[in-house]
């Protein structure tokens, strides 16, 4: 996390101008500590639990980051085949994977099935065809739409009654039969309602949905929850209280395990949780473009490389971490792509000059994994602060490498 001391920025005690200096701009740096504490946070608030912490891949899925919460004793969510060959790569054994895809084909379904996963099933087509082809031989987890609206962004609201995510509580009936017909063997449940969600609440009342459901299943042995914890992104920004969510549900579930008979494992799918504070992304100003009404700060990178301000609407703090002690003026953070591409409005910056270096908070979850070679542009590189030390985790992209898998026929 980035850090002022004295006269100049750091992480984990490096400085940040040493390590654009040296790596070059655009740029991002993650932090294992900020990753290692917020995981202990998470398993300290439901220690009274049999709970299991399932990393979200696809917040950022660089293999040293997936390797780094293999030793903190997480296991892996992952949404696609290519993620699960990715966390087997990084040395998850499958038992320890969920494999939760939406809208695949029976054909990549049956490729995780052959890789030994959990397997989790959202639609009632899959489930009935999976049902057909593997009877009891495999077990599945089913994903529950509770039906509560929440998450900071309709675009990452998954648990409301339009969303394409997870079977309808209202479907268990049919859910049923299908289980009853196919002799299936039903060892989860899951649910996942959004991302960004402040009030406890909300996930209470899931929880309460999910307990329900369970009398239609009676060899569980997990209920996942999902994640959706919101951290915070503006300095006086509020977050999920994850120690009143651990009290309260932790009771609620040790509740829930008496009545259903024996104790299951409570499982969680954090992403940006983990990641999201772990990260920033260094950009460099290009130009100071004043308007009549705007003075705007251009940087070497845009929404190629950080997406989420303009796709979500997101707010990432920007600060100007080679000029700290400047006067304070007011700039709007633009990038070089050929589109409206801007980070953020009238911001409060120390003052801007050419050639300064402008940091971006918050940049571990959906930064790197969500970035593109939009207008040709190469992705940035990506380093790793272990320990004291930094590491290069992933080269800057080059020529050969936009040009790799493209074929001249001309």
């Amino acid at each position: 996390m980035l850090q002022l001391s004295d006269t100049s920025y750091h992480i984990s005690g490096i400085e940040v101008n040493e390590l654009c200096a040296h790596y070059h701009t655009p740029l991002y740096v993650y932090d294992t500590a900020d990753m290692k504490a917020q995981y202990e946070k998470l398993a300290s608030a439901f220690k009274g639990s049999k709970t299991k912490i399932k990393y979200a891949c696809k917040a950022l899925n660089n293999i040293n980051v997936l390797k780094y919460f293999r030793s903190l004793g997480a296991g892996l969510d992952t949404v696609s085949i290519q993620e699960v060959w990715l966390g087997l790569k990084a040395g998850f054994a499958p038992h320890d994977i969920i494999y939760t895809p939406n809208c695949v084909s029976m054909e990549e379904i049956r490729m995780a099935v052959k890789e030994g996963v959990q397997i989790n099933i959202d639609n009632i087509s899959i489930l009935e065809q999976f049902g057909h082809e593997f009877g009891n031989s495999i077990p599945v987890c089913i994903r529950i739409n509770p039906h509560v609206m929440a998450g900071g962004n309709i675009n990452i609201s998954t648990g409301h009654i339009d969303s394409k995510f997870g079977i309808s509580i209202y479907q268990m009936r049919h859910v049923e039969r299908v289980i009853k017909s196919e002799k299936m063997r039903v060892n989860g449940l899951h649910m996942h309602t959004g991302s960004d969600i402040v009030d406890v609440d909300v996930f209470l009342r899931g929880a309460e949905i999910l307990f329900e459901a369970t009398e239609h299943f009676h060899d569980l042995e997990f209920i996942d929850f999902g994640s959706g914890f919101k951290v915070p992104y503006k300095p006086d920004d509020y977050s999920t209280d994850i120690e009143e969510l651990g009290q309260r549900l932790g009771e609620k579930f040790s509740e829930f395990c008496k009545s259903y008979g024996r104790d299951l494992e409570l499982w969680f799918e954090p992403g940006k949780f983990l990641v999201s504070q772990s990260g920033t992304f260094f950009a460099k100003v290009n130009v100071i473009k004043q308007t009549t009404a705007t003075v705007f700060t251009g940087v070497d990178s845009g929404m190629n490389h950080l997406i989420r301000p303009m796709l979500y609407n997101a707010y990432h703090h920007i600060t100007n971490v080679s000029n700290p002690g400047g006067l304070q003026r007011i700039y709007t953070v633009v990038g070089y792509i050929c589109e409206t591409d801007t980070f953020g409005w009238d911001r409060k910056l120390s003052e801007v000059r050419e050639g300064d270096i402008l940091a971006f908070s918050n940049a571990g979850a959906y930064g790197f994994t969500m970035a593109s070679n939009y207008n040709s542009r190469f992705r940035p590189a990506e380093v790793l602060i272990h320990e004291g030390k930094h590491h290069l985790i992933r080269e800057r992209e080059t020529l050969e490498d936009l040009m790799k898998n493209q074929i001249e026929v001309l």
